[in-house]
């Protein structure tokens, strides 16, 4: 029994002198210089793969085993990524926008073809859309996403009638909602795929000129005022036509929420990411990650918020997006060892052509990763929205 306690103090204490510094073995992989390595071999990786119509179908088969919104989800983070990338890297820019064009031309016939149905799961049958559309603005606001960022980078007369159709049905859905927003799945609406909707339309005004600012900050105040936990103070992550609340913040939608509300309220996105951090966010030992869920609240392990680490509530779907929300708002010291954790526990692997992938990730995991490591110039392009009209009583 001594040597059994013996043995288990001894560990112990190796264990406090180990944790501290295992961090420094992965620093080189997570400083700036790191992140750009992984960034170029990430980029030709997601390139080759549109490239190659065998990798391209292995990695959506093994996707669309798992969930098919992966499949479409992961097109959308591509095309975002190949904007920034064209509009960062000129040499790039043929090479992207061909990519892009691809990935567009392609969803749009998968979705001509097969339905919304084919990029959704299967529950979206269990029940009819309250919108007299019956759409889904999952589909609708991505599409519309990819079409104003191809568009915003190159305008071409290839997209300009799609774009303006896609931004009509959009905006068409939100102004109906009694909560300004529009349903993904029947009766269901998510903050992920509403603030995406929201980003799409105000892309697409710096694309055309139209001015949706009405419908946008309309979006926000109701957000406010019906969309918001009591608890937390951050966006639930879903919620019936009529407002009323499915499932409290979640960390995979929350940080991607944020984000896209950059170019819609820079003031209300800050908040949000500000009390994400501050509410998900772990740092301990040099290691970064997020949990999906605040201490207020636990939701359901789902699809979505992928494994979690027991004791340490590590959530890969949570972690993943927060390397987004970290770069989008500067947030440094937390993106290192977002990234330390990243190079530690994904597992990157390289081929012999230098193409990046992680063998604890998947296509779409690829994909958001690669969006945040590219993450900027397009919202740049965009610029700030314009401020909101004040009400103006009478004289």
């Amino acid at each position: 029994m001594n040597r059994l306690l013996r043995g288990s103090v001894a560990v112990a204490l190796a264990t406090l002198v180990w944790l501290p510094t295992v961090h420094l073995v992965f620093e080189g992989e997570a400083d700036a210089d790191g992140r750009a390595r992984t960034r170029d071999a990430l980029t030709e990786a997601q390139l080759a793969m549109v490239e190659d119509p065998a990798a391209r179908e292995a990695a959506l088969a093994r996707m669309r085993s798992a969930n098919a919104e992966w499949d479409f989800m992961g097109r959308t983070f591509v095309v975002l990524s190949l904007a920034n990338r064209a509009l960062e890297v000129p040499a790039d820019r043929d090479r992207a926008l061909e990519a892009m064009d691809f990935l567009i031309a392609e969803t749009l016939r998968l979705e001509d073809e097969r339905g919304q149905d084919h990029f959704l799961m299967d529950y979206v049958h269990a029940g009819r859309f309250r919108d007299p559309s019956g759409r889904s603005v999952f589909v609708d606001g991505e599409i519309a996403l990819m079409l104003a960022a191809r568009q915003r980078v190159e305008p071409t007369e290839l997209w300009r009638e799609a774009l303006a159709e896609r931004v009509d049905i959009v905006a068409g859905q939100l102004g109906r909602g009694p909560m300004r927003s529009a349903e993904s799945y029947p009766d269901e609406c998510w903050t992920f795929c509403n603030t995406v909707a929201l980003a799409a339309i105000r892309v697409s005004d710096a694309v055309t000129g139209d001015d949706h600012t009405a419908l946008l900050t309309g979006w926000v105040a109701n957000a406010r005022e019906h969309l918001v936990d009591p608890e937390t103070g951050m966006l639930v992550s879903s919620y019936r036509y009529d407002g009323t609340h499915l499932d409290g913040p979640e960390g995979s939608s929350i940080f991607l929420a944020a984000h896209m509300l950059e170019i819609v309220d820079p003031v209300f996105a800050r908040d949000q990411y500000e009390r994400a951090r501050s509410q998900l966010g772990v740092t301990f030992a040099g290691f970064g990650w997020a949990r999906e869920w605040p201490a207020s609240w636990e939701g359901p392990h789902d699809v979505d918020s992928g494994p979690v680490v027991p004791l340490v509530d590590a959530s890969a779907g949570a972690s993943g997006m927060a390397l987004l929300g970290a770069a989008a708002f500067d947030d440094d010291a937390w993106l290192t060892a977002l990234h330390t954790s990243l190079a530690f526990a994904a597992f990157p692997t390289e081929d012999d052509a230098g193409h990046l992938r992680y063998a604890a990730s998947n296509q779409v995991g690829d994909a958001v990763l690669l969006y945040s490591l590219l993450v900027g110039p397009l919202w740049q392009r965009v610029g700030a929205p314009p401020p909101a009209p004040v009400a103006m009583g009478g004289l």
